[in-house]
């Protein structure tokens, strides 16, 4: 895996609004922000607009996604919020400069699509807060590993030993996101390659019955047999039917990952949570789980 060169002061960020449309405050905000840390910031054109529920048309989205990918002067990419959109215009990307001269891409939920389509390229991305999170609480702990990790510091992470946890101890590189755009780009090009991975998952307000779907999915294609461990971060605000689903969204996951014997870790702080803290799509990793502890360290 090809790491971007690291952040020092003075380095440019761009922010690019590739999905949702977002609250204006929320970027300038967030400038404002970078730039009393000593970064350079660009808003990119289309950065603040809006089409129905997305930031502008795909035309403009992908013309401001690219553009920042293909300017050598940029050193990081910060996605300003997710939502939905980046599958209309992942498959329209041209990564030559990229690849060349690569970046950062910053962000979580629907840019999941980036990371993917970063680490079939062979090149890391960090999955973490957007916009929004800088905005809210700029000071904390999981806003300030992000730029750690961007002068190359490696961080590490817990959670507290859950009875679903299987113990055991994984290396290797870590790949993932949130689970429902993992599932809608199976079966394309951009599907994730999860062969001897360290997969993490999380997600926000879907059916308990679309859990089940999702992770029916991997494991029928073969997505979790391949796996050197499994992390599963926040899955928040699930949703449920008049008719119960009868397990938790952590349950479901225990169950489809049941017969296989690598490492299995609940309730990291990774997610549609405050603390949602980075992670290096395509970096390499320990987790280990024992009865008392369960950790993810960088290498």
């Amino acid at each position: 895996m090809k790491t971007p060169p690291y952040l020092t002061k003075g380095s440019r960020i761009a922010i690019v609004s590739p999905a949702g449309y977002i609250n204006h405050d929320f970027v300038f905000s967030t400038e404002t922000y970078l730039k009393s840390i000593g970064y350079e910031v660009e808003i990119f054109p289309h950065c603040l607009g809006r089409y129905n529920q997305m930031a502008s048309t795909d035309e403009e989205r992908l013309a401001d996604m690219q553009a920042a990918l293909d300017n050598p002067n940029i050193s990081a990419i910060l996605c300003s919020r997710g939502g939905y959109g980046v599958n209309h215009i992942v498959d329209k990307i041209d990564l030559a400069n990229f690849k060349k001269h690569p970046k950062w891409i910053l962000g979580f939920s629907d840019i999941t699509n980036l990371h993917i389509l970063a680490n079939k390229h062979k090149i890391k991305s960090l999955h973490c807060q957007m916009a929004k999170a800088i905005h809210n609480n700029a000071e904390s702990d999981c806003i300030s590993n992000i730029f750690k990790v961007l002068q190359g510091e490696k961080v590490e992470y817990s959670a507290e030993p859950s009875p679903l946890n299987r113990k055991g101890i994984a290396t290797g590189e870590i790949v993932g996101g949130n689970l429902s755009i993992i599932y809608s780009l199976q079966g394309t090009d951009f599907a994730i390659d999860c062969k001897d991975k360290i997969l993490f998952i999380e997600d926000l307000n879907e059916y308990l019955y679309h859990i089940d779907r999702m992770m029916v999915n991997l494991k029928m294609s073969g997505k979790l047999a391949e796996l050197r461990g499994l992390v599963v971060g926040t899955f928040s605000d699930m949703l449920d039917n008049a008719s119960p689903f009868g397990k938790t969204a952590y349950e479901i996951v225990k169950a489809y990952t049941e017969e296989y014997s690598y490492p299995v870790g609940f309730g990291f702080p990774i997610g549609h949570t405050d603390n949602n803290q980075p992670i290096v799509e395509g970096g390499k990793y320990k987790l280990e789980i024992t009865d008392a502890t369960c950790s993810l360290k960088m290498l």
